[in-house]
């Protein structure tokens, strides 16, 4: 069966999927290890002393927002997505939580951005990399938006790493990679993101590894496994009644401390010479 990365189409899914989709990004973004990794790289990056960020991809505004409400931030962040859905809850949450003024949110391709070189003292892409079809190119972008001196992070899972704990060995293999098909395009990118980075002319100036692992009752991945229950059909990888087995199997599992998920991540931070 041929599978699609829905987070590659976000502009062309149904409002239900991205329901689902919003509701995950958001429900992510307010884990505390994910706001750990997330803060870990941009304080890196000084992003307190950027007064213009760009954050690419940037789904509902998880980072735009956390830059923005960060103490020492008296920057302007624009936040840029395919998705005009997702743009219309960036939106939403950025007023929810206070923080309008300080945030704008625009449509756009982050391989084809329009802007002019060096807009930016600095540049974020968190968890886009893996989702988009030439990676290159928007590494290429990032390097051209970004002021000299200026810095880029990047963020992303390591999703060819990505697996969940079955009973069956053979099957279990065959579902991950089924999952990893659904869920990204480059699974393996971030093994690649030095050699991105020297090509596209920023300099590594530091990086971060971090195993998350949810072992007995599902944590970090909680949030993704209802979404996945939309994700999965609108992606080909499954089927809607396979899809809601597959997702019953592993909440048992966590109910009955059986469960076991678990993914790499990685972030980068370079700079433009």
């Amino acid at each position: 069966m041929a599978t699609v990365d829905v987070y590659r189409i976000t502009d062309q899914l149904d409002d239900p999927t991205l329901d689902a989709v919003a509701a995950r990004l958001e429900a992510r973004g307010k884990h505390p290890r994910f706001i750990a990794m997330m803060r870990e790289y941009l304080e890196a990056m000084r992003i307190d002393s950027a007064a213009t960020v760009l954050d690419l991809g940037c789904g509902t505004g998880v980072v735009s927002r956390a830059i923005a409400q960060r103490r020492g931030f008296a920057g302007r962040v624009t936040g840029i997505d395919r998705s005009p859905y997702l743009i219309a809850a960036a939106r939403r949450f950025a007023v929810g939580e206070g923080v309008p003024k300080a945030i704008e949110f625009r449509t756009g391709d982050s391989q084809s951005l329009g802007l002019p070189d060096a807009a930016f003292d600095a540049v974020v892409a968190h968890t886009l990399i893996s989702h988009v079809e030439d990676p290159a190119a928007v590494m290429r972008e990032m390097a051209r938006i970004v002021k000299p001196g200026g810095r880029v992070g990047i963020f992303d899972g390591d999703y060819a790493s990505l697996t969940y704990g079955t009973a069956d060995r053979t099957q279990g293999k065959a579902t991950d990679e089924m999952i990893i098909n659904a869920l990204v395009t480059n699974p393996r990118v971030m093994r690649e993101m030095p050699q991105l980075l020297k090509e596209a002319g920023l300099a590594l100036e530091t990086s971060f590894a971090y195993v998350v692992a949810d072992i007995a009752r599902a944590d970090f991945f909680a949030p993704g496994l209802q979404s996945l229950l939309r994700v999965l059909p609108k992606s080909g990888a499954m089927t809607e009644s396979e899809a809601r087995d597959w997702v019953n199997t592993l909440s048992r599992q966590s109910d009955e401390g059986t469960y076991f998920g678990a993914s790499n991540f990685y972030s980068y931070v370079a700079r433009r010479a």
